[in-house]
């Protein structure tokens, strides 16, 4: 029998994920409006899943290129290069598994044992229980939240760095909150990284969800050829993918030997067939990443009107992303309550204590779901809240 104590430590005390609970706890009820995950209720477009079949039944089914297919480099270069009007080579993109993945391989690049990363929270926990698993100590700088909206204090970032600090993840706009930097913060966050000498992770993977604009602000705005910032994206959420486990990597060129052994030690290649899938999304899907966007905005406005009317939840409508993160009055162990609300409301939403301890007193609901669907769970929400003293 294998015990626990001939497991690796870090192993043993990777957290569970306070998001999967309450899908485990939830899944399979009858009438549950399910709003716990970090996706939409569409499924992938034909056009996407047509082109990976047409790859199926063509017999691409060998190993592949380890940093991606080429013309899937050439088409992730066209469509950045055009999102943020620079010339991006192809060389500077790398295929992974995933948004995840892509996470996974920046950190075993950069951090390890006795190193520390800093990240912005609250925040998806899965990059600090990456950095974990690496043996790195993550340390998280809280936004403060100021009347429902979210801010950072450089102070406390530049506070937070220290001699044994390797890397800096930055995820804007950001899950859970929805927090999106400025171009004037993005800035002033890669001074300071500058000036301590450390690489920026930058997820930007909701660059796209950005309601003030056609997209967010991104360290692709302010940065210079020679800093140092590895960018990890994915084909989740935009192309309604999340199933598909396809994401990417961008940075400089010269780290393409590197990048590539860390591929060929990991997943040895994302299949061929998901790839062509990926460039049909690229090249075919700016009207459908356009609709979602519309729509989610649409029920961001429905869901937060909702729930503001209640005056018993402190909550500003997210810049970017498509979640809600929201305090209820008088609720202290949201943990606890998001079990509750399952089965009294059947509304699934996950608990702010799976997004670190400033996120302990929030909730996070997705609300990239139909309209019909969304408004009702709103109100499957305000009536709970109602109910409770």
């Amino acid at each position: 029998m294998l015990d626990l104590s001939r497991l690796r430590r870090e192993a043993v005390e990777a957290p569970e994920s306070g998001i999967v609970a309450v899908v485990n706890h939830a899944r399979g009820r009858e009438g549950i409006i399910p709003m716990w995950a970090g996706e939409g209720d569409l499924a992938t477009p034909r056009f996407i899943a047509e082109a990976a079949a047409a790859s199926l039944a063509e017999g691409e089914t060998f190993y592949t290129f380890q940093r991606g297919l080429p013309e899937l480099r050439v088409a992730l270069s066209q469509y950045t290069s055009r999102l943020y009007g620079q010339n991006l080579e192809p060389e500077r993109f790398f295929v992974t598994g995933s948004g995840m993945h892509a996470i996974q391989l920046a950190l075993m690049a950069l951090a390890g044992s006795g190193d520390e990363v800093v990240f912005v929270g609250p925040a998806w926990p899965n990059f600090s229980a990456a950095a974990g698993l690496m043996g790195a100590m993550p340390r998280e700088v809280s936004l403060d939240c100021v009347a429902g909206r979210w801010q950072l204090d450089l102070g406390k970032l530049k506070s937070a760095i220290t001699d044994k600090t390797r890397v800096l993840f930055v995820n804007s706009p950001s899950n859970p909150t929805g927090w999106t930097a400025t171009r004037e913060e993005l800035a002033a966050i890669l001074a300071v990284a500058r000036e301590a000498g450390i690489v920026v992770i930058a997820d930007e993977i909701y660059a796209r969800f950005y309601y003030e604009g056609p997209r967010a602000p991104s360290f692709h705005d302010v940065m210079a050829a020679h800093d140092a910032i590895v960018f990890v994206n994915s084909f989740s959420k935009n192309w309604a993918m999340t199933g598909w486990r396809v994401g990417w990597i961008e940075t400089s060129p010269a780290l393409g030997q590197i990048i590539e052994n860390l591929i060929q030690y990991s997943n040895s290649g994302v299949a061929a067939f998901m790839q062509r899938g990926a460039i049909a999304a690229l090249t075919h899907g700016e009207e459908f990443v356009e609709n979602q966007i519309a729509r989610a905005e649409t029920a961001r406005d429905i869901f937060c009107d909702i729930l503001t009317a209640t005056n018993r939840v402190e909550l500003a409508p997210p810049d970017g992303a498509f979640y809600a993160f929201f305090k209820i009055d008088g609720i202290g162990d949201t943990r606890a309550a998001a079990f509750r609300i399952v089965d009294e409301a059947k509304v699934a939403i996950a608990p702010g204590t799976a997004f670190g301890p400033a996120g302990a007193p929030f909730f996070r609901a997705c609300f990239h779901r139909r309209l019909d669907e969304v408004e009702a769970a709103a109100h499957r929400l305000a009536e709970w809240i109602g109910y409770q003293v």
